[in-house]
């Protein structure tokens, strides 16, 4: 191999003056949005920005009172789509969203469905989507510290009179199983 091709001068990277230049990927881009109907102008930007009653908001997805809304993804092998649906979860129809038609599947499983690439939007009742919630992130770990209390427990052991021989140190163990209120979960 010559010492050109070593040093990187190779003649197939240079730069030839007879292939045209490339042109701005930046305007093409503009070019072709402006083509296609989808650009907005500086005013309907600043309308879209600062206007609550503008056009463009009206697309903004309303609160439904009762339900609460979330993204599943179909890839998702520890937390499928069927066991959320078992839990009561329920797939979104275009229809019912104002403004996401576009995000419709068009055929095959869950065809009339919102979606965004592999995620899915679901609901559920506000009042199970409280019960889960509060399972998952309130009783499951007052549980979790009640094993974790009752291995220190343990751990330390006792003599035959019942005292303890040792203890843990830090206050940690205090307060690791104290009863506390279920929390209010934002639908």
């Amino acid at each position: 191999m010559s010492d050109n091709k070593l040093m990187g001068s190779d003649d197939r990277l240079k730069k030839s003056m007879a292939t045209p230049v490339r042109g701005d990927r930046v305007e093409a881009d503009a070019e072709r949005v402006l083509n296609d109907g989808t650009a907005l102008t500086m005013e309907e930007r600043r309308l879209m920005k600062h206007s609550k009653s503008s056009k463009y908001n009206k697309h903004k997805k309303k609160k439904v009172e009762g339900w609460h809304y979330c993204w599943l993804s179909t890839t998702n092998s520890t937390d499928p789509i069927y066991k959320r649906m078992q839990k009561g979860y329920e797939p979104v129809k275009a229809h019912e969203v104002p403004g996401f038609g576009q995000y419709s599947i068009e055929q095959g499983e869950f065809e009339g469905c919102v979606a965004c690439n592999e995620m899915l939007l679901y609901k559920i009742p506000l009042d199970v989507y409280q019960d889960v919630m509060a399972h998952f992130h309130h009783e499951a770990p007052l549980e979790e510290a009640n094993k974790i209390r009752v291995q220190a427990e343990r751990i330390q052991g006792r003599d035959s009179s019942g005292k303890q021989l040792g203890q843990v140190e830090g206050e940690g163990m205090d307060n690791i199983d104290k009863p506390i209120p279920a929390p209010q979960f934002a639908g």
